[in-house]
């Protein structure tokens, strides 16, 4: 499936900005189930300081604001060929052992809710596949989508606690569920496209976890399904803070305001 993509991400800020830096991972990254056809980033009211591909294999691009500005927009797009490789990824490349993908963060830290979670599940299963097919149910079931329940900063058991989140909710419990089993596991930030629109929501987020057997795994949590050839991997790391889309600093109090529009179809 050839999926062509426009995403515009437009800052507003109440008084002219002096500074600010947006660390941008918006490039699809080539791996198995996807291959960028063409891919371009448009800026204005900012300069494109450097570019660069981090730990994780991203393709980031560092954008500061033209001082005195007080708007910026980011606009990114392109085609991505997408193919249905049944979630499976496999042993893809990158720079980073597998032991680093078993290591806790603040967003990921297992509690007493997921050791909850994970002890209720059991461990009955054939295969490790299935015990994590099986964990990516029980977080759906156990944690409600709800749009606007959770922010940037909720953790993995406080999305426990409040019983509810979003996508970005239930990658960071099923990783922190993996992590606690042995399982490395990461989270993965990208785009789906939906059949009944084009006008996407927002950007989209799921899990991966890493099988023997298989390599890398990807797991849909929200929607109870392996990422298909709907989906376009945009960048990957040990949690959301090293995945965002887009995320920056300014200096200054100046209020800012973010609109956002996507574009995904075939």
């Amino acid at each position: 499936m050839r999926l062509s993509i426009t995403h515009n991400t437009h800052y507003r800020y109440d008084a002219p900005v002096s500074y600010s830096l947006q660390q941008v991972r918006l490039t699809p990254k080539n791996r198995p189930s996807q291959t960028i056809v063409r891919w371009e980033i448009e800026v204005e009211g900012g300069t494109r300081e450097v570019e660069f591909v981090d730990q994780h294999n991203n393709h980031v691009v560092l954008i500061g604001i033209e001082p005195g500005r007080s708007e910026i927009s980011i606009v990114t797009k392109g085609e991505v060929e997408t193919n249905d490789t049944h979630g499976v990824i496999g042993k893809s490349g990158g720079f980073i052992p597998l032991w680093y993908f078993n290591r806790s963060t603040n967003l990921t830290a297992s509690g007493k809710g997921v050791r909850a979670l994970v002890a209720e599940l059991g461990k009955d299963y054939t295969s490790s596949l299935e015990w994590l097919h099986a964990l990516s149910k029980q977080i759906s079931d156990t944690i409600s989508y709800q749009t606007y329940s959770t922010h940037s900063s909720t953790t993995a058991e406080d999305a426990i606690h409040l019983g509810q989140g979003v996508c970005q909710d239930h990658a960071h419990i099923f990783i922190s569920s993996a992590r606690l089993m042995g399982f490395p596991a990461r989270y993965v930030s990208g785009y789906l496209m939906m059949n009944d629109r084009i006008e996407q929501e927002a950007s989209h987020a799921w899990a991966e976890a890493y099988v023997e057997e298989l390599g890398w795994v990807g797991f849909d949590v929200s929607n109870g399904i392996a990422p298909d050839e709907r989906y376009v991997t945009l960048a990957t790391g040990l949690d959301y803070s090293e995945a965002a889309p887009i995320s920056g600093m300014r200096l200054g109090d100046s209020l800012e305001s973010m609109d956002v529009s996507l574009q995904v179809q075939q």
